[in-house]
């Protein structure tokens, strides 16, 4: 295997909406999809949809989703091996807003995610040994996030944290461990307690991070791109301009997109390039990993714009 992520798997409960209900209201919305969905699986899927050889390392409930959850993984090309099952515990879902502007709210519900343990690494571990990169976020319990970075340091294997959803607490001395740390701006915000609503606030907001002691800090910034700093360099990566859709998944879009050209090239700004790319057009379509194409279907999207 070439990339592991660590990290969580959800059900998307998807409404579509022409407005959000306001409190003690009842509206009808005009449409609805259920689609499999989470950080971690989707970040696992696009590298995988881009050729990537990846494996998942993950917890499913004791319910009626798991099972469509690990046969969708594997119809990805995600090898399930570490998909394991939480008994008695229902598995993550995650019930998703879309807005008529395409913007969305989402609600997570971890289930079978607060499970994934340090004790799943160590069940993994050869294997995982053997990868070039490991990917993880925060919707798996702070302790495991922790253990896997220290696993990936011990074995010399590079890391990408997503620190999504953020959380005040996160001890960024560990995010500091990591090779790459990759929130989008609202993450930025919380982490930092500073706005960033233009990009000169964002690199301000950066900056406190770098002093910190992070390598790399590359920060999703939707429809602006994206920005790459380090302690000498910045780097903008402009977005491609489309009629989003679905906003749903994007930034795992552009973080599994980024791994599997990262691994693959190794060029970090041509990777961004790439991502970013692949991320606009995730939200052409509806859905998380639904709307992420495989690789043919992306060039005949590059070619177009």
């Amino acid at each position: 295997m070439d990339i592991a992520v660590i990290g969580s798997n959800m059900v998307d409960l998807i409404t579509y909406t022409n407005q959000m209900p306001k409190a003690g209201e009842t509206l009808e919305a005009p449409d609805f999809a259920i689609g499999c969905g989470g950080k971690g699986a989707n970040q696992a899927v696009a590298a995988a949809k881009m050729g990537g050889n990846v494996m998942m390392v993950s917890k499913v409930g004791d319910d009626l989703f798991a099972p469509n959850t690990v046969a969708n993984l594997k119809q990805q090309g995600v090898d399930t091996q570490f998909v394991t099952t939480a008994p008695g515990t229902s598995s993550g879902v995650a019930p998703i807003f879309v807005d008529d502007q395409s913007q969305n709210r989402i609600l997570i519900i971890k289930g079978a995610n607060q499970q994934l343990k340090p004790a799943d690494i160590d069940a993994a571990a050869e294997a995982l040994k053997a990868c070039q990169l490991i990917i993880l976020q925060l919707e798996i319990p702070l302790e495991t996030v922790y253990y896997a970075i220290d696993f990936a340091r011990q074995h010399d294997i590079k890391v990408i944290l997503n620190p999504a959803p953020a959380v005040a607490n996160l001890d960024i001395d560990y995010a500091c461990k990591c090779d790459f740390f990759m929130p989008n701006e609202t993450e930025l915000e919380i982490l930092t307690g500073m706005p960033v609503g233009t990009d000169d606030e964002v690199k301000r907001a950066g900056q406190t991070l770098l002093k910190r002691g992070l390598k790399n800090l590359i920060i999703t910034l939707g429809a602006r791109g994206s920005l790459w700093m380090t302690g000498d360099t910045l780097h903008q990566v402009a977005p491609t301009s489309v009629k989003a859709v679905d906003t749903s998944g994007a930034g795992d879009a552009f973080i599994g997109c980024f791994a599997h050209a990262l691994v693959k090239t190794g060029d970090i700004p041509a990777a961004m390039a790439q991502a970013s790319a692949y991320a606009a057009c995730s939200v052409t379509g509806r859905g998380t990993q639904r709307s992420y194409p495989d690789a043919e279907t992306f060039q005949r999207f590059l070619n177009v714009n």
